[in-house]
């Protein structure tokens, strides 16, 4: 918790001073109270003191007032709170590695079941398009907020020759500007004075190879760095996945160092998904960061309440104690 208005905090100084000021107006009552010369008048004529219990209120008070000092200094809380506006580009590799049954029942279609889950789940704002790449990126999906046509795509995926990772990240940064530009907005998470409303913009790039074709991977993520757009990267698969082309056992294992390279330049997240379960739990922490932001949110209303309420119970207290209020 951080206060907006911290110099508010001054005004405990007044309370600190009621509280003295209530203790020794007590020590002087009681030196009054000696100086009675006959004492056992005093106790025909004095009413019986509450004793200790007429304190109590007046602290409660005090405890109350501290409250209100709190609410008056504008406490503020960070919160959770879902994206009404961002968009995100699902490129997903589908190139002839992803046939490898090291992960059940092989790469490509444990990948499509967490894809679709992803989609499912996602902050239901949030703009979501989708890209496959194998020789070749294609946009499958533009940026919306349907999940049905990306769903439907996801299952529609099917494998193909090479991997080219540049360009589907190229593509992506292509259909973040043309969704941008159509909503009336600026893509990527940077903006400049006096331009229009920056959309927060996200790449997820989830493969288990290195780029065979196309551009380079490092100009890909310099390109998406420059237009403010990170890459989250995800590396499918084991090292020890192979596949069966034309009779020949290939082997197929991951390349972490280009995507963790991406992840750097692009100033995104790299993450390795081995099994099905991982792979979930990594689409589901890119989509607490994508669908929710946190922002600061005024806290002194349970503040200002409770120190209304505690005040008001320790001046009934008092009044039903002492016949008066402090």
């Amino acid at each position: 918790m951080t206060l907006a208005h911290p110099a508010f905090l001054a005004a405990g100084v007044l309370v600190l001073a009621l509280v003295i000021g209530y203790v020794i107006a007590i020590r002087r009552a009681r030196v009054h109270t000696l100086r009675f010369a006959n004492l056992a008048l005093l106790e025909r004529v004095a009413p019986r003191r509450p004793g200790g219990w007429r304190h109590v209120g007046f602290a409660v008070i005090a405890v109350g007032l501290m409250l209100l000092v709190i609410a008056m200094a504008g406490p503020t809380a960070d919160a959770k709170v879902p994206r009404n506006r961002a968009t995100v580009m699902l490129a997903i590799d589908v190139s002839l590695s992803m046939q490898a049954t090291d992960v059940a029942p092989d790469r490509l279609d444990a990948a499509k079941d967490a894809a679709k889950e992803f989609a499912q789940n996602l902050t239901p704002g949030v703009n979501l398009g989708l890209i496959s790449f194998a020789g070749i990126a294609t946009v499958l999906v533009s940026p919306t907020t349907d999940r049905a046509p990306v769903l439907q795509a996801i299952d529609s995926l099917k494998l193909d020759e090479r991997t080219a990772t540049g360009e589907a990240i190229i593509s992506a940064l292509q259909s973040i500007d043309m969704f941008s530009r159509a909503t009336g907005g600026t893509g990527g998470t940077g903006g400049t004075a006096g331009s229009k409303e920056s959309i927060p913009a996200r790449i997820v790039l989830m493969t288990d190879g290195k780029r065979t074709v196309g551009r380079s991977e490092q100009d890909a993520a310099q390109r998406a760095k420059d237009a403010g757009v990170p890459v989250s990267v995800i590396a499918f698969g084991t090292d020890h996945g192979s596949i069966n082309l034309d009779g020949t056992q290939i082997a197929v294992p991951l390349d972490t160092d280009a995507m963790r390279q991406i992840a750097q330049i692009s100033g995104g997240d790299f993450h390795t998904a081995h099994t099905v379960a991982e792979l979930k739990t990594v689409y589901s922490q890119l989509g607490e960061q994508i669908g929710y932001e946190t922002v600061h949110r005024d806290a002194s209303r349970p503040w200002l309440i409770a120190g209304t309420i505690v005040t008001i119970v320790a001046a009934a207290f008092t009044l039903m104690v002492t016949g008066r209020v402090p």
